[in-house]
């Protein structure tokens, strides 16, 4: 790279490029793209965001037009019902626009020449999204060429990226050889550009947080993603996958090195990220996995008054796999600012109450002043996900006997996107900035992390708990 390349990289936030013309859905038949993606197209739409942007789909299923039509209707409607009711809305015209010229393709991607037929036809830059399963984008891309990708084109990798750490590698050799790492978008739609700068600016612009940021004064990190979903018809893919590898393998990891990471120098995509590549590298499991995993099954249970069946017997299920649908894992970060610190993360489905929070334990204070009564319980900072809030459990004195120690909890609203997770996702592949992609080491590094805990599962090291579905979780873990 020229030294003119280097500072033009390093000069702002925001890469230059050619604009995209075109946006290539591939698993465009598939529940992701309509119950995801493409509102998250249509928020960036509605807010002017997408330019003169062409959509076209690609599936495997057999299609008419008229089926393409109506899944976009649906999707986009559903992104902004509010919008829908004025014709005169300029968004609602974008919207119109290319939803009556966009088009869908059944094609067999993983068929020598068939994808790059297909990109040949349309208007470039072009954007790929690979809305696909993880082996199959492998496929799909092992059919490329450089010369088959108009110049200026990205590749969009939705998560798991790979199934393990050699598919990782595997794929990432496979897209070095087709477009430059920048180009390359691995999404990780947790990452939102609003809850990233979120954590960043509570991080790194108060004095009374940063000094405090370390191994002398917190306790432990926890990072929870529990949600009241099940399958929701999604055992093809996860019952092959499981909570480790569909959460905390991607979304969790990333969250904790924003957490634990040392201040960049800029916001820029490279500092930023070699940031938190650097958390990652220094990040492991503890071997005794006995200890430092948990993982356990959901039975049948209710939740919100619906009945929900033994995870073994959903349809798709193959009991034989074993599949975790509850998991936690604890890491150490092996470095001077956080040695000593558990960092515990989590993530289930069927679970009775939605929590997706990272909470920052602190150490008690080093002497407690005899003659106070009550509970001395630890300061505790909780950053929401979706919505992005913040809250400060502290003790104060209590009503009544001032001498008593009483909870008290300060609260705010965190900065919340205008966009939806994808739309924010879409954002920087439009306009060419990978900041909140995930880059192809730190990929490998999160598989690095996890493969340990999954192979000692698959040896049955670590038993198998369960829990109702619409429980906290097994009710032999301390924190269920």
């Amino acid at each position: 790279m020229t030294t003119h390349a280097i500072d033009e990289q390093a000069s702002g936030h925001q890469f230059q490029g050619q604009a995209i013309r075109t946006l290539l859905i591939l698993g465009a038949s598939g529940d992701l793209t309509g119950r995801l993606l493409l509102p998250g197209l249509a928020r960036l739409v509605r807010h002017g965001k997408a330019g003169n942007l062409a959509l076209v789909g690609a599936g495997s299923d057999a299609w008419s037009e008229e089926q393409w039509q109506d899944r976009l209707k649906t999707s986009f409607a559903a992104a902004s019902p509010a919008f829908t009711q004025n014709d005169d809305d300029d968004g609602e015209h974008a919207l119109t626009r290319i939803r009556t010229e966009s088009t869908y393709h059944q094609v067999d991607v993983t068929a020598r020449g068939a994808l790059a037929e297909l990109i040949a036809g349309l208007q470039g830059p072009v954007a790929i999204y690979f809305a696909l399963p993880p082996a199959v984008s492998e496929k799909a891309c092992a059919t490329l060429e450089p010369e088959d990708l108009p110049e200026g084109s990205r590749l969009v990798m939705e998560k798991p990226f790979g199934t393990d750490r050699e598919s990782a590698h595997r794929l990432n050799s496979i897209l070095e050889d087709l477009v430059p790492e920048d180009h390359v978008h691995r999404v990780d739609h947790f990452l939102g550009k609003a809850t990233v700068l979120n954590i960043l600016g509570l991080r790194f612009a108060n004095r009374l947080l940063e000094p405090v940021w370390n191994n002398l004064h917190i306790e432990s990190v926890d990072i929870v993603f529990d949600e009241k979903l099940t399958l929701e018809n999604r055992a093809r893919y996860y019952d092959g996958a499981g909570a480790l590898r569909d959460m905390i393998q991607s979304h969790l990891l990333q969250i904790m090195a924003l957490i634990a990471m040392n201040a960049p120098s800029t916001l820029h995509e490279r500092d930023l990220r070699d940031h938190i590549g650097t958390v990652l590298r220094a990040s492991s499991v503890g071997r005794d996995y006995r200890n430092t995993t948990r993982r356990a099954r959901y039975t049948a249970g209710t939740i919100e008054n619906r009945d929900v069946p033994n995870y073994v017997d959903e349809d798709g299920v193959d009991p034989a796999r074993g599949t975790e649908t509850l998991a936690e894992i604890e890491v150490s970060i092996n470095n001077d600012r956080w040695a000593g610190v558990p960092f515990r993360l989590r993530s289930g489905k069927a679970v009775g109450r939605t929590h997706k929070e990272a909470v920052i334990t602190f150490k008690p204070v080093n002497h407690l002043p005899d003659g106070f009564t009550g509970v001395d319980s630890p300061t505790r900072l909780r950053i929401g996900f979706g919505p992005d809030t913040l809250q400060l459990d502290i003790d104060v004195n209590g009503p009544g006997d001032v001498f008593c120690l009483d909870r008290a909890t300060l609260q705010a609203e965190l900065n919340a996107s205008e966009l939806l997770p994808y739309g924010e996702v879409l954002d920087g592949v439009l306009s060419g900035d990978p900041t909140l992609s995930v880059r192809g080491d730190t990929a490998e590094d999160c598989w690095r992390i996890v493969e340990p805990v999954l192979a000692a599962w698959q040896a049955d090291e670590v038993p198998m708990d369960e829990y109702p579905a619409g429980s906290d979780g097994p009710s032999s873990w301390p924190d269920s």
